[in-house]
């Protein structure tokens, strides 16, 4: 049975879901075929790993009618708090300085995927779930894709196909597309604390030698943790006992925040910088985790993933309503272009913040403090800083701009 689509988007996560919204009032015919189910989406694991969303990132939610309905279970981030431990070196960065009500703000994955699900369901945007990719082939006028949805076959034909199916990405796969990758040799361990004094609003980012450790602030005394560590110490806490670890932890962060008990069981990834080769062939294009996926250092992943997905909604508008072919080589090309300088950009500064704070020698340690201190008393600086950190430095797509 033959469906014929203009777009066909693979992955019916954030990145997938948040582009059909985007185009959702286009009058394009639309599908998202998802491998998972609701239930099983519902329950991974990945949805316990808070966010950080970026002022810019709030401003295109916004835009996309998404940030309306789950800012109530977001936490605002009104202070970032930059230091290097066992050096004297920091920066503190504040919303009150900027004129802004929150640098950013905190929320759950699974909170925003929920949300960002029954909008999709909501805009009566058809979903073919479960079902799961195993071929496709683009001919001059069309890209036929192959599903599989139990024992049953489905073939299904689009002008354009998205690839918004993650870091596994199959559309990435079956058109081969080579892969960049940067091994770090680290290993994330993600968890949430209660800590016995308020955060403050305050999100801390400590440098350690080991790696980053950063503490995102989550209800009143809440944090969302995200503790770098080498492949072999993670390996150790993870095995060890739960004190053992909150020792490690407490000693690594201090007591700024007073005493910690966990309340989350940790979990750990591992880290590396992968970028695909490309983002598209003929009449497809992958975005978000499926081209890039960083180290979350700045955690800047989700921030430009969805800088992706507005930019591709704000250029097919600009398309369909030119009466052009969405799915055009030379159309495609320039929207690879459009998001090549915020991808060299934003994962250049994250490579690099990693190399520089990821380890002890005492010759970089010395400059890397000389320049945090220096950066703290420079105001003009100091706000460059800041609007990085807010997902300000660059241009917003149009789209992502309107109130």
């Amino acid at each position: 049975m033959q469906h014929d689509y203009d777009l066909v988007i693979i992955g019916g996560g954030l990145a997938g879901n948040c582009l059909a919204l985007a185009l959702k009032d286009t009058g394009l015919k639309m599908a998202i075929v998802e491998a998972s189910t609701a239930e099983q989406l519902d329950d991974a694991a990945a949805g316990d790993r808070a966010l950080a969303l970026a002022a810019g990132t709030v401003k295109m939610l916004e835009a996309l009618g998404i940030w309306q309905s789950i800012s109530q279970a977001a936490t605002a981030i009104k202070n970032i708090h930059i230091s290097d431990q066992g050096h004297f070196g920091k920066v503190r960065l504040s919303a009150q300085q900027e004129n802004v009500a929150a640098l950013g703000y905190v929320i759950s994955a699974r909170d925003i995927e929920t949300h960002v699900a029954k909008l999709v369901n909501a805009a009566n945007i058809e979903l073919v779930c479960p079902a799961r990719l195993v071929g496709l082939m683009a001919g001059n006028s069309a890209v036929n894709v192959s599903l599989k949805r139990g024992d049953a076959s489905l073939n299904l034909s689009a002008r354009l196909l998205v690839g918004a199916d993650g870091g596994n990405s199959s559309v990435r796969k079956l058109l081969e597309i080579a892969q960049h990758i940067t091994e770090y040799e680290q290993t994330a361990l993600v968890t949430t604390v209660q800590s016995s004094l308020p955060h403050n609003n305050t999100a801390f980012e400590r440098f350690t030698a080991s790696g980053p450790l950063a503490l995102l602030p989550v209800n009143t005394n809440h944090c969302a943790v995200v503790w770098t560590r080498s492949s072999e110490d993670a390996d150790a806490l993870m095995s060890g006992s739960e004190s053992d670890f909150l020792a490690e932890l407490q000693q690594c962060f201090g007591y700024k925040l007073g005493k910690f008990s966990l309340a989350a069981p940790p979990r750990a990834f591992p880290l590396s910088l992968i970028r695909a080769e490309k983002m598209l062939a003929n009449r497809t294009v992958i975005i978000g985790n499926a081209v890039h996926q960083l180290h979350p250092v700045a955690g800047q992943g989700f921030n430009l993933g969805l800088r992706d997905v507005v930019q591709l909604a704000e250029m097919i508008i600009n398309q369909h309503q030119a009466n052009q072919d969405i799915g055009d080589a030379e159309f495609l090309t320039a929207y690879a272009q459009s998001r090549q300088k915020d991808h060299d950009r934003t994962i250049g500064f994250t490579d690099t913040l990693v190399r520089i704070f990821s380890n002890d020698w005492l010759a970089l340690a010395a400059v890397r403090n000389v320049g945090l201190a220096i950066l703290d008393h420079i105001p003009t600086a100091k706000t460059l800083l800041t609007r990085h950190a807010m997902g300000l430095a660059g241009r917003l797509p149009r789209l992502g701009s309107r109130r």
